[in-house]
């Protein structure tokens, strides 16, 4: 029996960290693939820049990733940037004149694939994006389109949501397959769940164990699920993971979530932190197990934020106690919120997270500044709170990223996409995390 395909370590590379993180500063040697994001199709379904610099920019990452044998995708769309995806899909006639400026861009940049992220075919996402319920339909005919256009080494990818592309009843279709063929991977955008919002909620959960959730689809295991009951290959699918969090003024002590019993489905296992996670068990029905939260118990959505998180309730499987709070002492810290979302490295740089070691060596981020780190154990994320700031941040950190990493490697999906590279501190510490846990 052939060996498994070791699994794809990627990142997103946006143009507006040029200045602040060239391109030369990413150390590709971690990397399998970057993306270059974006490309904006206009009205007449050209390509156009959403920053002067980003053609020069683009070509400098292409540069220096093919001299270390990393390759280059160019993201076409973006939340902003998908207002006329619709119109140039459309018709047999616009496809063509797409694709033909898609593999114009492709030659004139030496690019290996392009990334198709279009938010979202059959309803408006952004404010002014156009849309029609024959979206869904008329995009796989663009990609087959596309598809026969572009060089056969070119890959093909997409962004997509955690539920299946909408149909012209507004539902999720009920089959995948034909995607399937001509994407060589899509991407589950695992993020973004709650943005900064009072009460605070994960900003990407690994699942909803309390099923209790207001959005049960958005979550990694969720996303799967739907995606593999519709047709599409596992081994074609890359999970999304942040590296950046939100956010909120908030006096919340825990997350939008309770604790409940476990199901039989999921097991326990100590780490040598002596810290509990959820271990699922991949093979046989592991989409059905996973696709769900934990039965038994109350399973109202917590909206006021007073339910119980899985550190502060006396369950005999709660999760991880918060870890110390500002070790060092010093000046409470303020988080910058001016636009309410946060990376992980300025989290670092403002003094929210303090670098740490556990017994063993390993690395590990405490909160600092006044911060006290703590842990949702229906999503398994960490988030941070300050009494002294009255702020809490949802983000991820090794630990979290860890652990959907492993997820992903253990049911078959093909790799992992980090939004976005210069989020991750200096030393790699987002990135080498989830490569140890998919035994790069």
């Amino acid at each position: 029996m052939d060996s498994p395909q070791r699994p794809l370590l990627m990142g997103y590379y946006p143009d507006w960290v040029g200045d602040d993180f060239p391109p030369e500063n990413i150390d590709f040697s971690r990397y399998d693939w970057v993306d270059f994001a974006f490309a904006v199709p206009n009205s007449q379904f050209q390509l156009e820049w959403d920053d002067d610099e980003a053609p020069r920019l683009l070509s400098r990452l292409i540069a220096a990733a093919h001299t270390a044998g990393t390759k280059v995708k160019l993201s076409i769309g973006g939340w902003t940037g998908s207002k006329y995806f619709s119109p140039a899909v459309s018709t047999a006639e616009t496809r063509r004149t797409f694709a033909g400026n898609i593999l114009s861009v492709y030659r004139t940049y030496d690019l290996d694939g392009i990334d198709i992220d279009w938010e979202y075919p059959g309803h408006e996402g952004n404010d002014g994006n156009l849309y029609s319920p024959l979206d869904t339909s008329n995009f796989l005919a663009f990609l087959k389109v596309l598809r026969a256009t572009l060089p056969a080494s070119a890959k093909i990818s997409a962004a997509v949501q955690t539920i299946p592309f909408l149909g012209d009843d507004g539902d999720p279709i009920p089959d995948t397959s034909e995607f399937g063929e001509v994407f060589d991977w899509i991407l589950l955008m695992n993020y973004d769940t709650w943005q900064s919002t009072s009460p605070p909620g994960p900003n990407a959960p690994l699942y909803d164990a309390c099923n209790n959730s207001t959005q049960p689809a958005s979550s990694a295991s969720a996303g799967v699920v739907a995606w593999v009951k519709s047709g599409f290959p596992v081994s074609k699918l890359v999970l999304g993971l942040p590296s950046y969090g939100y956010v909120q003024r908030s006096s919340s002590e825990r997350l939008r979530t309770r604790w409940h019993q476990l199901r039989r489905n999921h097991r326990w296992h100590e780490h040598e932190d002596s810290e509990k996670h959820h271990d699922h068990q991949p093979g046989g029905d592991w989409w059905g197990n996973w696709g769900h939260g934990h039965s038994g118990g109350d399973d109202d959505d917590n909206d006021d934020g007073s339910g119980s998180s899985g550190d502060d309730n006396d369950d005999e499987h709660s999760g991880p106690p918060p870890l110390p709070a500002n070790p060092g002492g010093g000046t409470p810290v303020i988080v910058d919120d001016s636009d309410n979302q946060v990376q992980f490295r300025e989290l670092v740089e403002q003094g929210a997270l303090v670098l740490s070691r556990r017994a063993d060596g390993a690395i590990q981020y405490v909160g600092g500044g006044g911060f006290e780190r703590r842990w949702d154990s229906c999503s398994e994320t960490p988030f941070l709170r300050s009494t002294a700031s009255g702020q809490i941040i949802t983000y991820d950190d090794p630990e979290s990223l860890a652990l959907k990493a492993r997820f992903a490697k253990d049911v078959g999906m093909l790799g992992i996409n980090i939004f976005d590279i210069h989020g991750d501190t200096d030393g790699a510490h987002l990135i080498d995390a989830i490569r140890d846990a998919m035994k790069m």
